[in-house]
């Protein structure tokens, strides 16, 4: 399974959890929008279709792309979302040391650990969390929603099942 981030060059490089996926050999980094392969699925939070098991096809063929920028500019990534597909993650809660605990606004690396563990592969996403501290917290803080969520059959289920998660004032 492919793994890809395209890389905005956005954050400190002492703390990115993309350059350190791509130092470890765990990922293909793009630093141009160019060379992003076109049939990848696109992890965006803007994007109304829920991430589900129903997009292993697509990932297993064509790979996974996440994008590393700062969650400021994050609606600048229009340019990338032309011609691929796009997916939401569902409810889930960062355990990095920049966001801890904020709902929904997770690193690059915790991105894609989620959406593997949504398509069933725990243990590559452990593999990918396990050179970072706070790693197993990620796991910790999410076990019971990417539990349900690996099961859940499609996009709309997906976000059905998170209405489960969701705080009072979210929902």
């Amino acid at each position: 399974m492919k793994l890809f981030v395209y890389n905005a060059l956005e954050c400190d490089p002492e703390k990115c959890t993309a350059i350190r996926l791509e130092k470890n050999d765990k990922v293909e980094a793009f630093y141009q929008i160019r060379k992003i392969p076109r049939e990848v699925i696109l992890l965006d939070p803007l994007t109304e279709k829920a991430f589900s098991p129903a997009d292993e096809e697509i990932v297993g063929q064509h790979g996974l792309l996440a994008v590393d920028c700062s969650w400021k500019n994050i609606d600048s990534i229009g340019e990338i979302r032309t011609g691929r597909e796009s997916r939401s993650l569902p409810y889930l809660v960062a355990a990095n040391p920049t966001h801890y605990g904020r709902p929904t606004i997770l690193s690059t690396v915790e991105s894609l650990a989620a959406a593997l563990c949504i398509l069933g592969h725990r243990e590559k996403a452990e593999s990918l969390l396990e050179g970072f501290k706070w790693g197993h917290t990620f796991f910790e803080l999410n076990e019971e929603p990417l539990e349900a969520y690996s099961k859940a059959e499609d996009s709309a289920e997906i976000v059905r099942i998170q209405e489960e998660f969701l705080p009072g004032e979210m929902t």
